[in-house]
């Protein structure tokens, strides 16, 4: 299992983790940043446990935030 972490607050909609893992984040049409489909809020930082088919993926959505607010823990 993995373990995103996502501070949307920090987010400036890049959409780089979408392209690199479209079925995991989206562009919100509200403001424009982006969503970590799955994940829950505590105190605006978001988390979502997936399957580790997932990681490779999402490890290259990590990669492609130019702010580094994704960080990813194999669990």
């Amino acid at each position: 299992m993995v373990r995103i972490t996502f501070h949307r607050i920090k987010c400036i909609g890049c959409n780089g983790c979408v392209e690199a893992a479209p079925e995991r984040w989206r562009v919100s049409t509200r403001d424009g940043r982006c969503n970590l489909i799955g994940g829950k809020e505590k105190k605006g930082i978001f988390q979502a446990i997936v399957d580790d088919e997932e990681y490779e993926q999402n490890k290259k959505a990590a990669a492609n935030c130019p702010v580094r607010i994704i960080r990813l823990e194999t669990i």
